[in-house]
């Protein structure tokens, strides 16, 4: 029975290390730029995950396609242009301020400005 136990647990424990993604750079500097484009840019079928943190399919194809980018000398500007002509803005953590994504920027302000003149009224009617 502790034979048993101990099989399964040790297949268990190399599934988990299956998943992960190496990837060899030639420099410190390209691994660096890797790991700080993954974490800034979305995940398109996650909610709210980078594609660093993300499990899904789309976001390890993605992560390859940012490696084949950065090992071919692409810059980061570069990879961020090709990904949001692709995918659009949806895949920055920050999206550039223009109209398409004013909303976005200003709705939470909007928001808190409806709340506090709907507070105001409710207040001065008691």
């Amino acid at each position: 029975m502790k034979k048993f136990l101990f099989l399964i647990l040790f297949l268990f424990s190399v599934a988990i290390f299956a998943a992960e993604d190496f990837y060899n750079f030639s420099n410190k500097e390209q691994e660096k730029r890797f790991r700080d484009l993954t974490l800034n840019l979305r995940c398109l079928v996650c909610q709210n995950q980078n594609l660093a943190e993300s499990n899904a399919s789309l976001a390890a194809d993605l992560r390859q396609q940012v490696y084949q980018k950065i090992i071919s000398g692409e810059s980061d500007q570069q990879i961020i242009d090709y990904l949001v002509s692709r995918y659009g803005n949806f895949i920055l953590y920050r999206p550039p301020f223009n109209t398409k994504t004013l909303v976005l920027w200003a709705g939470p302000f909007l928001v808190l400005c409806f709340g506090m003149i709907f507070l105001w009224r409710a207040l001065r009617k008691r």
